[in-house]
C-alpha cells in the first residue's frame, strides 16, 4: 500500500499542491490515507530517498525545494510528465539525451556484442512492424528495448544506468498521445539506419542517425505539450 500512498504525495507535491516548505506529519498522513504507520513511514522514506522530502523530530515531514530532488529518479520524471510541468520536463530530458545517445551510438559502433548488434537490428525491425500496423504500445515497447541495448552496447556502465530516463519519456511521450498514429517513417528509418551503422561499425554514421533522430522527435514533442497544457488536455497529435 505504501505504492500508492508514494505516488499521490509524490504527485501532489511536483504539482504544487505540496510546495516548499510545508509541512507533514506521520499522523495525518496515517489519517488521511486510512494506512497504517508502517504503510506511512515507508512512503516517507522513498520521498527522503528522492530528495523530496526531510524528516526532522519534532518538526515532521518537510517538502524540500525543487533543486534537491533527484531528476533522474524515473519515478520523479513520470510525476513530472504527468503534471504541468510537462513541456519543461521533456525540453530538459531532450537536450540532456541530445548529449549522451549519440555518443552511446558512437562507441556502441566501436564496442557492441554480435548479440547486441542481432538485438539492435531485431528491436529496429520490431518497430518497423508495430508503426506501420499502428500499434503504438508494442511500438513503444520496442523503442525502449532498442535504446536499452544501445545504451548497454556502448560498453558504459554509466550511460547504461540512464535506460530507466530514456524509457520513462518514451513512455510519457505515447501515454500523453504526443505520438501520431501511425510513427513517421522517416523516425523508424533512422533506428534501422543507427543499427546498421553500430553493426558495420561506422561510429560517425551511428552518432549522426541518433543526434537526428533526438533533434525531431524533442522539437516534435515539446512543440505538441506545450499545446496540449495551454489546452489543458493531452492534445491530440496526428
Amino acid at each position: 500500500m505504501h505504492e500508492d500512498v508514494l505516488e499521490a504525495l509524490g504527485r501532489r507535491i511536483v504539482d504544487g499542491e505540496l510546495g516548499e516548505g510545508a509541512v507533514l506529519t506521520l499522523d495525518g498522513i496515517d489519517t488521511e490515507y486510512d494506512v497504517s504507520r508502517s504503510v506511512s513511514r515507508e512512503a516517507v522514506r522513498v520521498l527522503e530517498s528522492m530528495g523530496m522530502v526531510a524528516s526532522r523530530r519534532r518538526v515532521g515531514v518537510t517538502v524540500l525545494p525543487r533543486t534537491s530532488w533527484h531528476v533522474f529518479d524515473p519515478r520523479l520524471i513520470r510525476w513530472r510528465l504527468d503534471s504541468g510541468d510537462r513541456p519543461h520536463q521533456l525540453r530538459s530530458l531532450g537536450e540532456l539525451r541530445s548529449g549522451f545517445e549519440p555518443v552511446a551510438a558512437g562507441l556502441a559502433a566501436v564496442r557492441a556484442t554480435p548479440e547486441q548488434c542481432g538485438a539492435l537490428s531485431a528491436a529496429a525491425n520490431d518497430m518497423v512492424v508495430h508503426g506501420r500496423a499502428g500499434d503504438l504500445e508494442a511500438f513503444l515497447q520496442a523503442d525502449i528495448v532498442f535504446h536499452r541495448v544501445l545504451l548497454e552496447a556502448s560498453g558504459n556502465e554509466m550511460l547504461a544506468a540512464l535506460d530507466g530516463v530514456v524509457a520513462e519519456v518514451l513512455a510519457g511521450r505515447t501515454h500523453h498521445h504526443l505520438m501520431p498514429a501511425h510513427p513517421k517513417d522517416e523516425a523508424v528509418d533512422l533506428h534501422v539506419e543507427v543499427a546498421r551503422a553500430v553493426r558495420s561499425r561506422d561510429a560517425e554514421a551511428a552518432r549522426v542517425a541518433m543526434a537526428t533522430i533526438i533533434a525531431e522527435a524533442t522539437g516534435a514533442v515539446s512543440d505538441d505539450a506545450e499545446d496540449s497544457t495551454t489546452l489543458g488536455g493531452d492534445g491530440d497529435h496526428a
